[in-house]
């Protein structure tokens, strides 16, 4: 189940213990396909072409009942050069916010504190049931017993000044724009075949900082595209840096099947994508330690989670400081206030009760 079933069906197939392959439309039917295995003598395969799959149910993961990722929206109607989304996935699609309102209700009454919405564009949502994404954050802001509603990805041509200013309003959505730039150079931008040009993300952020200050914003960064030179990185280094983002996603380019970028010239070394993924990694680390220390010894609220490590336990701050602390069961889930210390060197935020 999943993009690489959408795919290469017949590679899973072929791959010894596996008796069942379902692609993107046929997933939702799992479970008429179970009683087919037994009587089957070879791998069953049911997978239609990418362009009938125009089926979406709201789904959600429950995890350890603290915060749970709630899908609502699938496919993407952009076709970047790098990528087989559009391919594997199919067309922007979503249910209605109606009936994506009663799955986050649903959620809620199993005592989740925090929903994370999910999809491949989820500020594309809406395109298949004349909605939009501002409505659905609406409506979500007005379900009974959750506490946070944190926004995972939005590309910066659909994060609107609408959508920024609702947050901003918020009593619930969190202060937490995480934003795809891939590249701070307009030509590369350009190769790939993105929505915007590097001005564009950079109003979303000025917008941002200017109503929602203390609000952590971050970014998604392909490293190593082919054509890349070294003045184009160079270039992105430079937007970065000075850019007022918090914490930097770094993906090393590699090539995938059947993409424009797979057959374009021009490609980088290996080597080369290593060191400057190395390069923004680091460049990532010192801005998130930065963010981190702006809030050093300030009382923040942190949701805490069950799992546990070394007797210790991690959380988030709306604003998505990672925090850790010594292990307590009644924090578990739990809406805590605590006093943030100083940064521990390892992406966390010490703290104090």
């Amino acid at each position: 189940i999943g993009c690489y079933a959408q795919l290469k069906p017949e590679e899973i197939a072929s791959i010894y213990g596996v008796d069942l392959v379902l692609g993107a439309r046929e997933k939702f039917n799992i479970l008429e396909f179970l009683p087919l295995i037994e009587q089957a003598e070879s791998p069953i395969i049911a997978q239609h072409k990418i362009k009938e799959a125009n089926f979406f149910i709201p789904s959600y993961s429950l995890g350890d009942r603290t915060r749970t990722f709630l899908k609502v929206q699938d496919g993407c109607d952009y076709f970047c050069t790098f990528c087989t989304i559009p391919l594997a996935r199919g067309r922007s699609r979503n249910d209605s916010i109606e009936k994506t309102t009663a799955v986050a209700n649903e959620v809620a009454q199993k005592g989740v504190k925090e929903i994370v919405l999910t999809g491949v564009n989820i500020g594309d949502f809406g395109q298949s049931t004349g909605e939009s994404f501002i409505d659905l954050l609406r409506a979500l802001d007005n379900v009974q017993g959750i506490e946070r509603i944190r926004i995972s990805s939005i590309e910066p041509n659909l994060l609107t000044d609408e959508i920024i200013a609702f947050v901003s309003e918020s009593q619930h959505i969190a202060p937490h724009f995480h934003i795809p730039l891939q590249s701070g150079s307009n030509e590369v931008l350009s190769h790939m075949k993105r929505k915007y040009k590097r001005d564009i993300f950079e109003s979303r952020i000025q917008l941002i900082r200017q109503v929602i200050p203390h609000a952590c914003i971050g970014a998604d960064v392909i490293v190593g595209f082919p054509g890349e030179t070294t003045a184009y990185f160079e270039e992105t280094y430079r937007f970065l840096n000075e850019s007022e983002i918090n914490y930097l996603h770094v993906f090393t380019y590699s090539e995938r099947a059947n993409t424009p970028a797979s057959r374009m010239d021009n490609k980088i070394p290996y080597n080369e994508r290593k060191k400057r993924t190395n390069m923004l990694r680091i460049l990532g680390e010192k801005k998130r330690n930065l963010f981190y220390s702006m809030f050093a010894y300030t009382r923040q609220q942190v949701l805490f989670e069950a799992e546990h490590e070394d007797e210790f336990m991690t959380g988030f701050t709306p604003n998505y400081i990672k925090v850790i602390a010594p292990y307590n069961p009644l924090w578990v889930n739990e809406l805590i206030e605590i006093t943030l210390t100083t940064p521990n060197g390892k992406g966390y935020m010490q703290c104090i009760d």
